[in-house]
């Protein structure tokens, strides 16, 4: 960056130093990755950094891109990024970042790419087209009307059925789940901080009939949907149909306030 700056004329260089100090490209977002998250590009840890960012993002199913000077470090594309949750080497997901170097590729990735969510009614529409492998119910996010707009909620739903997506797909060609899909198990349907659970024997028992909903596909029939995807700032939920097995559909159900509160 010193290197492009420094490439401007005096009063360029005074009105780019100015904008910068003042309302320049801040990260003006909650971070969606920690330090206990391994990310390396061309053998180097790029954890706490943009570049990890918008990979660990893109990885959950948020859009993002980069933007980099010339000359730099980051003068090709696009980037690869690998998350690699034992910091070993090895076949672990990944994700190719597009890498805007000049003016007529920024103005036309732009062009191109998603308009940010502002409202429930673009999250349906993204997961609907996004998410081939998952088989939504008509009134899936209709239980969102009326639930006060959240970016980060309605990114953290995004990323939730992006990870039911990869979970989908994670299977060879005879039917055996992957070392993906074992990683995704691990990772996200494990632990006491799973961000997806069963529901608990109790709510089972006493809530079952808000855990039971039409099936997407056949009329006059219900599921049993005791699975659930979490989000922790408006307390969402999306249910859908478990276990996930080859060769079937996995039908989301329900996106919405936690149905089991008491």
């Amino acid at each position: 960056m010193v290197q492009a700056i420094g490439q401007l004329s005096h009063d360029e260089r005074r009105s780019v130093m100015s904008w910068l100090t003042s309302a320049g490209p801040f990260w003006d977002d909650f971070r969606r990755h920690g330090p206990d998250d391994y990310l390396e590009c061309r053998g180097e840890i790029v954890t706490e950094s943009g570049v990890g960012e918008a990979a660990f993002r893109s990885l959950f199913g948020v859009e993002c891109a980069l933007v980099s000077f010339v000359p730099s470090h980051w003068d090709y594309g696009p980037v690869f990024v690998a998350l690699r949750p034992d910091g070993e080497e090895g076949t672990d997901p990944g994700v190719s970042l597009p890498n805007w170097r000049t003016v007529p590729e920024l103005e036309s990735g732009l062009a191109k790419a998603e308009l940010p969510m502002g409202a429930w009614a673009d999250v349906e529409k993204t997961c609907r087209l996004r998410y081939t492998q998952l088989v939504f119910s008509d009134d899936a996010f209709g239980n969102l009307s009326g639930v006060p707009f959240a970016k980060s909620s309605a990114e953290r739903i995004v990323a939730l059925l992006g990870i039911l997506e990869r979970k989908a797909r994670a299977f060879d060609d005879i039917g055996t789940p992957t070392d993906e899909a074992r990683r995704i198990d691990r990772d996200y349907f494990r632990g006491a901080n799973a961000l997806f659970t069963d529901s608990s024997a109790t709510e089972k028992r006493e809530l079952g009939d808000r855990l039971t909903f039409p099936h997407p596909e056949k009329r006059g029939e219900s599921l049993w949907c005791p699975w659930h995807g979490k989000e922790r700032h408006l307390t969402l939920r999306l249910h859908f149909s478990w276990p996930i097995r080859h060769g079937e559909p996995v039908y989301v159900v329900y996106v919405g306030p936690k149905r089991t509160k008491r």
